[in-house]
């Protein structure tokens, strides 16, 4: 058999199955029934729409059209598509069964308590993310009575141990005089000439003059 063959007879047999499921469904209508007729009902129209699913799986493994997408839905008297446990769902006067009705209000009671996203993200403000925790004047008191504490403990160990510590990490450099000008000098004898000349003050000052060579090259 060919694709096209087994994909003709797969679709026949969906067509079949709606055609099923679509007779029960309008069946299951009549309240008058009785319970037990329903729950029947009901399981059966649930077993057939599984295998119109596995039908409709197979047409699109063989490239036909996914059915599932254009499929139309079964809705409830207010428009709203038909609740489900786990796959199970109620069409018709199961509705109303002894069990099924508190199902579907509790269903709609959890609708209404979820809520999506855009809605919890109408609470993510400054304050959420801790940015306000200033403007209410209640940080700031204590962090500044914690900042007393930090100073009051770093200068009662710095009381206890600093001098100390700092003897040893830095005593050996107490003793160098920082603004001596170390000799750059490499120790070569500098021709110089002093004058003393007599400043506007009337003191005497002495000037070293350096003996500059230039060497010429022709």
């Amino acid at each position: 058999m060919t694709a096209l063959a087994r994909w003709r007879r797969l679709k026949e047999e969906e067509e079949k199955i709606a055609k099923e499921i679509a007779k029960k469904i309008a069946l299951i209508q009549n309240p008058g029934l009785g319970e037990f007729k329903i729950r029947d009902l009901n399981d059966e129209i649930n077993k057939m729409i599984r295998i119109k699913y596995a039908w409709e799986m197979r047409i699109k493994e063989l490239g036909g059209m996914d059915y599932r997408k254009i499929s139309s839905r079964e809705l409830d008297k207010e428009g709203k598509e038909v609740a489900s446990n786990k796959g199970y769902k109620y069409f018709g006067a199961a509705k109303d069964l002894p069990g099924v009705r508190q199902l579907f209000e509790e269903s709609k009671e959890l609708e209404q308590m979820r809520k999506t996203r855009a809605e919890l993200m109408k609470n993510v403000d400054a304050d959420y993310y801790g940015y306000l925790d200033d403007d209410d004047g209640l940080l700031i008191p204590l962090e500044k009575e914690e900042e007393k504490k930090a100073i009051a403990q770093a200068e009662k160990y710095f009381a206890e141990h600093g001098a100390e510590r700092f003897q040893k990490e830095f005593g050996d450099d107490l003793d160098e005089d920082i603004y001596k000008i170390q000799d750059d000098s490499d120790g070569e004898d500098i021709d110089t000439k002093e004058s003393i000349v007599v400043g506007e003050d009337g003191k005497q000052m002495t000037i070293k003059h350096v003996l500059v060579s230039i060497y010429w090259w022709t």
